[in-house]
């Protein structure tokens, strides 16, 4: 195997001209030993794929990089493998080769990527952990690029709901990006894997991202982005899963905030609408495991006046104005209540005396 990681890591030569080399002479360890003039006589390798594969041969030194993705525990799974996602298999075009920290998803089971805004707003950002908390409390595997805002949130709302999660990175999965989820990074091998087509040590540089997208959705059975701009990188791995012919969901917003417009447009073009968790399990078909809901039993627990004021929040930020309005309880006894609230962990300020719901 040693041999297919040199071919897979010759990073200046395409995906598709390495398997062509590879299937025509049979594995990795054959086309090491090719001898240049052969390698000029292949009509599909131009001049600089020749000098690239020459180049890897005598400047690589395939022992000690394999010794080293040995030490750091690094799977390397080529698209030949058994091991190799099927979902992926069917992507255009697939990677030729996934570096692994962890497990690869699970085929038996549903996949569901999370994707949106990395500057999202709290409404985004406490719905990215309700769908992700729910679903994977399911058995439903959530898949998303480990960034911030979003993407981030879906995944620990998956690690919260005791369920498995896939990061698929823009890296090498040895580099944690961005480096202020380095918990966030070290949970998901716990309870699934960190995945990247991009070598050992490869830095996250901006062409990777759009690479990385086409296996967030390729692994994936359905796609929900929860929030996203007009002009937003979610869009790309939404448009890509609609080639991969895969179901597209967006998350209503306000019709004002610039950080909906793109779930507007999908929205708009006849992507479905995600109205609850729970909803979306019904349409996708999937048993629910629980059959009371977790805010019935949350309610259950809270004095009279906190449920009040619980069940006038929601996730958009509400102020101590509008909620001693719709409350009737005065400020002294409203603060009372939301300081308990928030001790329970059931409420979260936002700002400065804004508050949203957390579960």
């Amino acid at each position: 195997m040693m041999y297919e990681y040199w071919l897979a890591s010759i990073t200046a030569v395409s995906d598709l001209k390495k398997r062509w080399l590879r299937e025509e002479y049979g594995t990795g360890k054959a086309v090491y030993y090719i001898e240049e003039i052969q390698l000029r006589g292949l009509e599909y390798l131009e001049d600089k794929d020749v000098m690239a594969v020459l180049r890897a041969r005598k400047e690589k030194n395939i022992e000690k990089e394999w010794e080293e993705l040995e030490k750091r525990n690094i799977r390397f799974v080529p698209y030949f493998s058994e091991q190799y996602p099927r979902r992926l298999l069917q992507t255009d075009p697939a990677p030729y080769a996934l570096y692994v920290k962890g497990r690869l998803p699970r085929e038996d089971c549903y996949s569901a990527a999370i994707v949106g805004a990395r500057r999202c707003t709290p409404y985004g950002e406490e719905m990215a952990l309700r769908y992700g908390e729910y679903l994977a409390s399911n058995g439903v595997q959530i898949i998303s690029g480990m960034a911030r805002g979003i993407d981030g949130a879906g995944q620990r709302g998956a690690l919260n709901g005791g369920g498995a999660t896939y990061g698929v990175l823009g890296c090498g999965v040895d580099v944690c990006y961005p480096r202020e989820h380095i918990g966030l990074y070290m949970d998901i091998q716990e309870k699934g894997g960190v995945v990247s087509e991009q070598v050992m040590g490869c830095p996250p540089l901006p062409m990777y991202f759009p690479l990385r997208n086409r296996i967030i959705s390729g692994l994936s059975d359905v796609v929900l982005v929860m929030e996203a701009r007009e002009r937003s990188g979610s869009l790309i791995t939404a448009d890509l899963a609609l080639e991969q012919g895969k179901d597209v969901y967006a998350l209503p917003g306000l019709v004002t905030s610039q950080q909906s417009q793109g779930c507007h447009r999908l929205i708009r073009q006849g992507a479905g609408i995600l109205i609850s968790p729970e909803d979306l399990l019904l349409e996708l078909g999937i048993s629910e495991k629980e059959s009371i809901q977790k805010s019935d039993k949350i309610e259950k627990t809270l004095e009279n006046d906190e449920n009040v004021v619980y069940s006038c929040l929601g996730f958009f930020p509400k102020g101590i104005g509008q909620l001693i309005d719709e409350t009737g309880l005065g400020a002294s006894a409203l603060l009372q209540r939301l300081t308990a609230l928030e001790l329970k962990g059931c409420i979260r300020e936002v700002s400065k005396n804004y508050y949203i719901k957390v579960r």
